[in-house]
């Protein structure tokens, strides 16, 4: 082959186009047809503390990442259901796992792309909840709890980082009327985390919902 041939002189003969991504662990993800062993939680606690909730347009010296959001979730799960069983608090913190891998779309980004996203973003997870013994499809009680409590950080998250008013928040989030003092004082804290203490927290929690 010639030096100043194209990628596209290439492609044009019909060879595949790459579908997968090698990770920092060395596996390999196909991100059509994602394979549980290829799961690997230091590449997804070190993709998720890099990547930015609200396309980074967040106040403060680092980005508020899907690490600490997922955190925060599993937090808000854990307090409001104490009677969960640590599967569905692996579930909660690993909700938005398929994120390490295709990033954090604003949602309407997504509603603009459609179905094609959504069918790979539900076939990664589909593969992280095998690889970590969760059920493929989460019962309807814990999957709304999840929601719920992705909802209400949503809201603290746009009130106190991404320069929300209340109106606009409770609009797109709903309202945080009667929760917990307790819990409404931890929220309201926000203060997004460096990426290397994102990271770390990722993984520790992981690792006491493992055992």
């Amino acid at each position: 082959m010639s030096t100043d041939r194209k990628l596209s002189d290439i492609t044009d003969q019909g060879l595949p186009a790459r579908a997968w991504q090698r990770m920092l662990s060395g596996k390999r993800l196909d991100l059509l047809s994602p394979a549980p062993e290829d799961i690997d939680v230091s590449d997804i606690a070190h993709g998720l503390a890099r990547v930015a909730r609200w396309n980074g347009q967040t106040y403060g010296p680092n980005a508020f990442s899907v690490a600490q959001h997922s955190l925060m979730v599993e937090m808000v799960c854990a307090f409001e259901n104490p009677e969960w069983d640590r599967k569905w608090s692996r579930a909660a913190l690993l909700h938005d796992a398929a994120e390490y891998v295709i990033g954090d779309l604003i949602s309407p980004f997504k509603a603009v792309i459609g179905n094609g996203y959504k069918k790979i973003e539900l076939g990664i997870l589909k593969a992280v909840h095998i690889h970590f013994s969760l059920p493929e499809i989460l019962p309807d009680k814990i999957r709304i709890g999840i929601k719920e409590a992705d909802r209400l950080c949503a809201y603290f998250e746009a009130t106190r980082l991404a320069g929300f008013n209340d109106n606009e928040a409770i609009r797109y989030f709903g309202s945080p009327e009667g929760i917990a003092p307790e819990l409404y004082e931890r929220l309201s804290g926000l203060e997004p985390l460096s990426t290397e203490d994102a990271e770390r927290a990722f993984l520790e929690r992981i690792e006491q919902l493992m055992e």
